[in-house]
């Protein structure tokens, strides 16, 4: 059963989605991905809303451009977290989804990544999961610890051989 939905609006959407599923997949969390439009199929969309709880979500990730609907609808449909990706787009480069995203009304949270931010979409899904889930918070801590080993490296790197040929 997966823990997570990520749902997307087009398939343009999934070099972006497709790093959420990574780091859900790097962590060993079980996700559905769909790619199901608000707009365009919308008896298609509520009924994925409607059963996410009985799948067996805790989160959904929903990634959107423009108009940037479905991250709101997931919200006002499913009684759990959503976090919505703001997708660039452009004509205004994404701070339209972001906007449209980010300024949910009272009563329809949607925790908000960075334009784009598909990998820290996973994470913050990640995060929430760890919450009654210990043995993905050492998995979320070894993560951490990955991403600390890979900067040093770096600047390792660059001491020895300078920033010209780095």
């Amino acid at each position: 059963m997966a823990q997570v939905g990520i749902v997307m609006g087009s398939d343009s959407d999934m070099p972006v989605m497709a790093k959420a599923a990574d780091v859900l997949t790097e962590l060993g969390i079980s996700f559905e991905m769909r790619i199901i439009s608000a707009h365009r199929e919308p008896d298609v969309f509520f009924e994925y809303a409607k059963t996410a709880e009985e799948k067996g979500f805790k989160v959904i990730i929903a990634g959107a451009g423009m108009a940037a609907h479905l991250p709101g609808m997931c919200a006002a449909i499913f009684p759990m977290p959503v976090i919505g990706i703001p997708m660039h787009t452009t004509s205004l480069g994404g701070r339209d989804s972001l906007y449209s995203i980010v300024q949910m009304p009272q009563g329809i949270p949607v925790a908000t990544v960075a334009i784009g931010g598909g990998a820290n979409a996973g994470l913050l899904a990640a995060r929430i999961l760890a919450t009654s889930d210990e043995a993905l918070l050492e998995r979320l801590k070894d993560y951490s610890r990955k991403m600390k080993e890979s900067v040093q490296k770096k600047d390792e790197r660059l001491g020895e051989v300078g920033y010209q040929n780095y």
